[in-house]
């Protein structure tokens, strides 16, 4: 099983973290995240930073113990730096464009696809064909990057559609000729 939940989660300076009860809450420059630590794993301030302890090595402490400090950790580097997810999109005539906070594509569909950003997410738009979503929650970015790509998926004949930044294409041969 991960041995990362022996290691003490760093506090940066700025970063102020409040432990009430089974309640972790980081606030930072960027913001504040707050997350429910699960039943068996306690979690206290130590020496070097943060400290997330198990209280037996059954197989569900074990695996909640490595997740708890990874979330923690993930809160620290949220509040302190950001996620940003960065997507590009692959298509004659597709493209992006950001109207005040929302993003409108034109994906091929007989009409525009406009996607409003949740609370606590920022779209920016570098060009027609490449954009980022931006945030302090790195779950929330993911998965509003990926209901983004899901919009239009790459596709493997052609590879057109919305994906990741540097994501690699499975691409298929077509049908031969005769």
């Amino acid at each position: 099983m991960s041995r990362i939940g022996k290691y003490p989660v760093p506090v940066p300076a700025g970063v102020d973290i409040t432990i009430d009860g089974a309640v972790v809450t980081v606030k930072g420059p960027k913001g504040s995240l707050s997350h429910t630590v699960a039943a068996p794993i306690t979690v206290s301030h130590g020496d070097e930073g943060v400290e997330v302890k198990r209280p037996d090595d059954e197989r569900l402490s074990k695996s909640l113990h490595g997740l708890t400090r990874t979330l923690i950790a993930n809160m620290v580097e949220g509040v302190t730096n950001g996620y940003e997810k960065k997507l590009e999109i692959v298509g004659t005539g597709y493209r992006v464009t950001l109207k005040g906070s929302d993003l409108e594509f034109a994906l091929g569909f007989s009409h525009p696809v406009v996607i409003a950003p949740p609370q606590g997410i920022t779209f920016t738009v570098e060009g027609p064909t490449k954009f980022s979503v931006a945030g302090i929650d790195k779950q929330q970015v993911g998965e509003v990057a990926a209901n983004i790509r899901k919009i239009r998926k790459p596709e493997p004949y052609k590879g057109k559609g919305v994906r990741y930044a540097g994501e690699q294409v499975r691409r298929k041969a077509g049908k031969t000729g005769k």
